[in-house]
């Protein structure tokens, strides 16, 4: 391959579930293949809540992202592990509510880059880009996202749903406090993540994770917890996602699936 010839990008297995995949079907989405499905109807099996709970976790990050825009005044966004494109992406929540906001968007999925144009509209008065990175590459994640956002003004460093993916706690532990560490007073972190709410869930996961998809680790309250250390939390605080500033489209279900909270960066 010669320096001018694009890198190959790694061959997408549509025989194997995809998590970005499986939650599109939940969400109603159309990029998903029947491995995606037949998983997704096996978690339901296990436990009807399951499609309920990625709904509610996509309202919790509008509800997020709302509170950032609207409330804290937030006009630059960097999200990590974006996913697939659905529907209240973070670019269409922030520029409804501010049409200057700026917004960028990180991933290095193969399954996620063939939809990158999804997530690469904007309002004329902002923008939205994409840095396909590894976002365990600090360095790599902020260059990219410094020629989209100013990084001397504050941030919301947004995470939903994607830590889960890194199976050793204390390096996603590390991670968030590496990319914090280097944002500027006033800046946000705004994180979600799954938990284990009773021995069906943690056996729905475990199921799931032995089928050769990307495992994703649920982690108690107390865990999610630690992510904010040092960080001013937001009311209501660390809760349930149905829980955090609830609205009129807020769903409700007997077990909770995920915690999550945003807080400020002093």
């Amino acid at each position: 391959m010669t320096d001018d010839q694009p890198a190959q990008r790694p061959r997408i297995d549509t025989s194997v579930a995809h998590s970005a995949r499986v939650w599109n079907y939940w969400l109603g989405g159309k990029d998903h293949y029947p491995a995606d499905q037949a998983a997704g109807l096996a978690y339901e099996a296990a436990l009807p809540q399951a499609r309920q709970w990625a709904q509610e976790s996509r309202a919790f990050l509008r509800r997020m992202i709302t509170y950032l825009a609207a409330e804290a005044g937030i006009r630059q966004f960097l999200d990590l592990g974006s996913g697939l494109p659905t529907v209240n992406n973070t670019h269409e929540v922030a520029q409804r509510i501010a049409p200057d906001a700026r917004i960028v968007y990180v991933d290095h999925d193969p399954q996620v880059l063939v939809h990158v144009g999804a997530l690469l509209t904007s309002t004329p008065e902002g923008a939205t880009a994409y840095v396909e990175a590894d976002m365990r590459d600090t360095d790599t994640v902020l260059a990219g996202a410094a020629d989209t956002l100013d990084l001397s003004r504050p941030v919301a460093l947004v995470c939903a749903d994607v830590l889960g993916h890194i199976e050793d706690f204390d390096e996603a532990l590390d991670l968030i406090e590496r990319i914090v560490r280097r944002l500027p007073p006033g800046s946000y972190l705004a994180l979600s993540h799954c938990d284990a709410d009773g021995p069906e869930h943690r056996a729905a996961q475990d199921a799931y994770n032995a089928t050769g998809a990307i495992p994703y680790i649920l982690r108690t309250p107390q865990q999610i917890g630690r992510f904010f250390q040092g960080l001013e939390l937001v009311a209501p605080g660390l809760v349930s996602w149905p829980n955090w500033r609830p609205d009129a489209t807020t769903g409700t279900t007997a077990i909770r699936a995920g915690w999550g909270a945003v807080a400020r960066i002093p």
